[in-house]
């Protein structure tokens, strides 16, 4: 006799929906990086210029 699996609970586009996930996660933490990383090459008067402070750059998520 013989037994067809059918309780696969991956799909195929439930696995590149997670990849995406994961690729969008790692590009907007990579954004993060290089805008702190930009902010921080600035002095403090042009930080204070467009209203933020060397401790504001810490705070910007990733």
């Amino acid at each position: 006799m013989a037994v067809i699996d059918t309780t696969r609970s991956a799909a195929p586009a439930n696995v590149f929906g997670g990849l995406f996930k994961v690729f969008g996660a790692v590009a907007a933490w990579n954004d993060a990086r290089l805008t702190r990383k930009a902010l921080s090459q600035l002095s403090d008067r042009e930080l204070d210029d467009i209203g933020l402070s060397r401790n504001d750059i810490d705070r910007i998520a990733f």
